[in-house]
Parts: C-alpha cells; structure tokens; sequence
C-alpha cells in the first residue's frame, strides 16, 4: 500500500461535473413549500431571488451536473485542495487509525464555501443581476460570496449575524477588501430588521435572522438576487468538488475511508465531502461505512430536532423546508462556532439522518476546542471552531480504533482555518470559554412556532 503524508492531484484533474446524490437516493425529502401558499414550490416561486439555472439545479434530479468552465478557471486558484494523512496526530493518539483530511483552509477565503460562492456569482453574472444579497454567520460565507461577486463584477451585501460580527471584526475586514458591504444583523437596513431590534435592542442574532433580512433586501430591490451558502440543494451540489477530489485521492493511494465525519451548520460542507462517499453506501457497494455529522450540543439540530416542515428563516419569509429543526425563531447561544448556529440543515442530509445512512453526535465547545489545540500541537493548522467538531469525533473514533486494535481508515473534511478565531482560542487557554447546554425551554418554545400545514 502506497501511503503518503500528503496526495496532491493536478489542476486537470478538478472536477467537470458537480454529483447530485438525488440520482441515488431510494427516496427524496418532501418538496419545499411556498411560504406564502403552503403549497409546493414551482420554479417560478424562485424566480423572484435565484437565477433559473440555479433554480433548475435546485429542483433536478441528473446525477451529473457539468461545471461551466469559467467557475473551473477560478477554482485553479486554489483547487485541487490537498489530502493529508494526520501522522503526527495518530502518533500522539498510539492508535493503529489512519487519520486523512481534505483541508480546504488553503483557498483564499479560507474555507470550502467559495466552492459554491463562485458558482453563484458566476451564474447571476450570466443573468445579468448587479448585486447578491446574503447572510453570514461566523464570516466564511460572507467573505467568500464577496470574494466570488468580486471576481464577476458583481456587488454584494452581507448581513453578519451580531454575536460574530462582534467576534470576528477581521472576517468584516476581509469582506470590505473584497467590496463587501456588510451589516451588524439584525439592522436597520430593513424593515424586519428594524423590526427585530425594536423588541430586542441587545440581541445577538441568528442565521434565521439574517437569511430574512437578506431575502428581503433581494426580493424588494430591482437587480437583486439572493445567495445562501448552505442548506439549499444547489450549495450542496457544488460543495461536492471536495469528496469528488478526495475520492480521487484515496484511489491514487489504494485506500478507502471505514468512517467518515465533518461539521454540521446547513450541511453544506459536510454534504460536498461526503455525498460521493455516500453514493457507495446507497448502492451497496461500501454498506459498511460510517458516517457521522458533528454538531454543537448548544444547537443539536440533527441529534434532538424534530424531523417537519419548518421555515428557513426566522421571518417565514424563505421556503419551508422538511428538516431537522429546533424552530425557526430558535435563537442559539453565541458560542463560537458561528456558523453552526442554525435551527435547521439540508434536506437532503437530513433526509439521509432519517432514513439511517448518517449518525449524528452532539459536542460541547470546550472539548471541541481541546481537540483543535491537540490538532495545532500535532498537525500544526489552526482550524477554524466549526471545523474542531469533527476532530473531537475523529480523536474519539481513533482512541475505540486503539482500544479494539482496529486498522480502521478515517477521513474528515477540514473545512477551513481558524486564524481569525483566535479570540476564541484566546478565550479557550485562559479557561474562560462556557458551556451551554441543550435549551431545551427555549427550543420547546420555538417549536410552537412552526407553520401550519395540511
């Protein structure tokens, strides 16, 4: 077996065609709905924000979707990200595991969400829209969209959830240098904004706020889409660039992952790196593998959400999705995994969390942050708090691996670097980061919330 420390494949071999895990799955979510009319959603109820090529990617069920060249032309500024094998780390651990992950903290944003940003501003470019509305929670998206419109002569607002946005003044920086116009949200940029900040001028906001605030800014102004970085069916379609590469790799070096995991907000950067896994599971050719999303203990969507239709946003003004969710009006504690503080994922993931070809586990930020210190000491990266999470899962599995002497393959997708998170990390070593727990009054209350459907 030819094993490497790090697998690198050449720019040709950048994936032409994004998967769509919808050509395999036995059976798909419930459709979105209208928010208006509680009624399924045609194409024509998205007009209104995305352009219809999105849309089509939205609502089709083809297994492969070509990749337009020019998002590829872009793509080779960072892409093919590499594969790692975490020595230093299995060594630390004594486990016989073989530790791999896909970083892509290397691309200039930082993280995995350019993938799809790119896509997105390249395909509104082509419909002509000027601007791009959308919301950020811990600042990857925001920065990538900013970047990705950049690129394509577009403009883009971005509505920053508060808690980060007080958090993260750096991930503001980076988007204005991009030309991003940024926003503390809730604001006073839009009417439920002002709204929200009317009956509670100190709060720290959530990704259901901001999805609100961005959807109106776009639906209320000429020449103005909307774009989400994660959730939607399309985001996960282009995030799969990254398991389509890592599959690639672990061919070139005869291998094949046992257990799989990744960080769970949306669901997007879990969903690209392992749909193309998933994809053997479905048809029976790895029915064996495990694969588990990591998620926050303060906002356990997919381990303690109800599986119903809920609202994507928290003023109803965005599709009802069949989901996991803790309620749409659910606003979690900041902790500072920001981007992970959303009520609801991917249908499609948590289409698969129902039907039991994905786990699911919960973690606190304390130990998620002991597992990113373990991995700086050994692997030398620091990762972004999102990203953490699935290293608490990976050091956990590692350690059953070392107890029942298992040989096992894990792969985690690393989605990105935590260089602007260092005031968090700061907050970790002085032992001053809290843990909250479940909410669970909170949530119940939420719940109440959800829209009536017949």
């Amino acid at each position: 077996m030819n094993i490497k420390e790090k697998i690198f494949l050449d720019e040709e071999e950048i994936p032409k065609e994004w998967y769509n895990i919808q050509a395999d799955m036995p059976s798909l979510p419930e459709p979105p709905l209208n928010p208006m009319t509680k009624e399924p959603a045609k194409p024509e109820d998205f007009a209104p924000i995305f352009p219809m090529e999105i849309v089509r990617q939205e609502m089709t069920t083809e297994r492969w979707i070509p990749i337009p060249e020019e998002v590829r032309d872009v793509y080779r500024l960072w892409r093919p990200t590499p594969l790692y094998r975490a020595k230093r780390l299995e060594e630390r651990l004594k486990t016989p595991a073989r530790i791999y992950y896909k970083w892509e903290g290397v691309s200039p944003p930082g993280s995995h969400k350019p993938n799809t940003a790119v896509a997105q501003a390249y395909y509104n470019m082509k419909a002509g829209v000027e601007r791009l509305a959308t919301e950020t929670g811990a600042g990857q998206w925001g920065s990538a969209l900013s970047f990705g419109a950049m690129l394509f002569g577009l403009k883009a607002t971005v509505y920053m959830v508060g808690a980060s946005y007080d958090q993260k003044p750096y991930r503001r920086i980076m988007m204005e240098t991009w030309d991003g116009e940024v926003y503390r949200s809730p604001s006073k940029n839009t009417e439920y904004g002002r709204k929200v900040l009317a009956e509670d001028p100190n709060t720290s906001g959530s990704l259901g706020m901001a999805i609100s605030e961005a959807v109106e800014d776009a639906a209320t102004h000429d020449n103005v889409n909307y774009a989400i970085g994660s959730v939607l069916n399309h985001v996960v379609l282009h995030q799969t660039v990254v398991g389509l590469e890592a599959k690639k790799a672990f061919e070139m070096i005869d291998e094949y992952p046992d257990f799989i995991c990744g960080n769970v907000g949306g669901g997007s950067n879990f969903s690209g790196a392992t749909f193309p896994f998933v994809a053997d599971k479905l048809t029976g050719k790895r029915p064996d593998l495990k694969i588990l999303a990591c998620e926050p203990m303060s906002c356990p969507t997919l381990t303690k959400g109800l599986y119903l239709y809920d609202y994507g946003d928290t003023a109803g003004m965005a599709p009802i999705l069949m989901m996991y969710t803790l309620g749409h009006t659910f606003i979690p504690p900041p902790i500072h995994a920001g981007g992970l503080r959303y009520h609801g994922d991917s249908p499609l993931l948590c289409k698969l969390v129902k039907d039991g070809y994905i786990d699911a586990a919960a973690y606190h930020q304390t130990e998620v942050f002991k597992a990113a210190k373990l991995f700086a000491e050994t692997e030398g990266h620091i990762i972004a708090p999102e990203s953490a999470h699935e290293v608490k899962a990976v050091i956990d599995e590692a350690l059953r691996c070392k107890e029942e002497g298992k040989e096992e393959v894990i792969f985690f997708n690393n989605s990105g670097h935590g260089h602007f998170d260092l005031g968090a990390y700061d907050v970790f070593l002085q032992g001053k980061l809290v843990d909250y727990e479940y909410p669970v009054e909170l949530v119940k209350q939420a719940l109440e919330n959800l829209p009536k459907i017949e």
